[in-house]
């Protein structure tokens, strides 16, 4: 992970709920400089730090923020969408057979021709080779339990999850309101 002074390309900023923790860290919550000044300008933010580059009208000058706070708090508590994206954030991006990161599908545990359904409980994360080698089997029957059972998370877990994925590239002035384990680059 690359942590920089300098500013990132496009100058997005980090977008804070009102109690200042990020509104979503995968992907991380960020608004290209456009939507930032935009709420600002309609009084739906507040500016916590900013860039040193500045955008300018004929009659007004302003730095562009890199760290902004929503005024009104976003609930969080909602559940979270049933998306292939959650699901796979859900399992840590890793089958749940095997454990490779690579060649990402959904696997239903009851099989769909067995009348599995699409939901939470019963869809897992697994490779290609794990998913083709259990088939329409069973779990049980094909020797192939997944790591954990699936379930519904809710927003906090799949947050929480998403703290282990830190972005490439961040600016230092998010660093104060993001909680990963890093080392600013020399």
């Amino acid at each position: 992970m690359n942590v920089s002074s300098a500013p990132l390309t496009g100058w997005p900023a980090l977008v804070l709920n009102a109690d200042f923790r990020p509104l979503s860290y995968y992907p991380l919550s960020l608004w290209p400089w456009q939507e930032a000044v935009k709420a600002v300008f309609l009084e739906r933010v507040d500016v916590v730090a900013h860039y040193d580059q500045v955008v300018h009208s004929p009659s007004f000058e302003m730095k562009l923020p890199s760290v902004i706070s929503l005024r009104d708090y976003v609930h969080q508590d909602r559940p979270p969408a049933f998306t292939r994206f959650n699901v796979f954030l859900r399992d840590g991006f890793a089958c749940q057979y095997c454990g490779s990161p690579d060649d990402l599908t959904f696997d239903h545990v009851l099989p769909r021709s067995k009348g599995g359904r699409t939901t939470w409980e019963n869809i897992v994360t697994a490779c290609a080779p794990c998913n083709l080698r259990k088939g329409g089997k069973y779990a049980h029957h094909s020797g192939m339990r997944p790591f954990r059972k699936p379930r519904r998370p809710n927003m906090h877990e799949l947050q929480h999850v998403g703290r282990r994925f830190p972005p490439h590239h961040l600016h230092e002035s998010w660093m104060d309101y993001l909680y990963w384990d890093v080392e600013l680059d020399a």
